[in-house]
């Protein structure tokens, strides 16, 4: 999962609060979009909690609060709980948490915050779980050191999303380093909160849910 251009996207939410910025008329933007993205600026902090389950068994969950505005995260986890700004020299080992978690929080608005990436984009494929007929939209991040700035903690990684005819999400598969294998998951269960929307189930290609998102509160 990325950290692109964290800081350069907190400024583009900063001015976008003082003025609206046009939207680019492109596939990713689209999608965002769809998700509300468009009203990020009423947005002060988002807050929720990550869920991982295998096997059926609860494994555990981090609870998370994004202050936007002011660019802190507040983290509480199994281990500790605090506070730690992004923009600080240096981030705490919890932020690489923060970002996997925020990717599947938040991936629709990911493809407009980031910039170090690349597209491809295939009309009428067949999604690989459940077979919907779908958009395909291929995002591949730029390749470089990790951590390196706009690299991220992983480089080079890529992302298949297929899109309903509503430009959501119903499955995607992550590559890690734009590898030709990767895993299937399905995007499920819309929750609308304040102007925005989230995906908040997940499940593999054998049914099980292994991954939500819960708690969710936009303020």
């Amino acid at each position: 999962m990325k950290n692109l251009l964290f800081l350069l996207s907190f400024i583009w939410i900063i001015s976008s609060c003082e003025q609206k910025s046009e939207i680019p008329d492109t596939l990713p933007f689209k999608v965002a979009k769809a998700y509300g993205f468009e009203n990020f600026d009423q947005v002060n902090s988002i807050s929720y909690t990550w869920n991982v389950q295998r096997d059926s068994v609860n494994v555990f969950s981090r609870d998370w609060k994004w202050n936007i505005k002011d660019s802190t995260v507040y983290y509480s986890g199994p281990d500790t709980t605090f506070t730690y700004s992004l923009t600080a020299d240096s981030l705490p080992k919890q932020d690489g948490a923060f970002i996997n978690d925020k990717y599947w929080a938040m991936m629709p608005f990911q493809l407009a915050w980031d910039s170090g990436y690349t597209y491809e984009t295939e009309e009428n494929t067949s999604s690989p779980i459940k077979g919907i007929k779908s958009t395909k939209l291929t995002i591949i991040y730029q390749s470089g050191e990790p951590a390196a700035p706009g690299m991220g903690y992983t480089p080079g990684d890529a992302y298949d999303l297929y899109l309903d005819e509503n430009l959501m999400i119903v499955e995607w598969v992550f590559r890690r380093g734009n590898g030709t294998e990767g895993r299937p998951t399905t995007w499920e269960t819309i929750e609308t909160h304040g102007p925005l929307k989230f995906a908040t189930e997940h499940f593999n290609a054998e049914g099980n849910r292994t991954l939500w998102i819960s708690n969710i509160k936009v303020e």
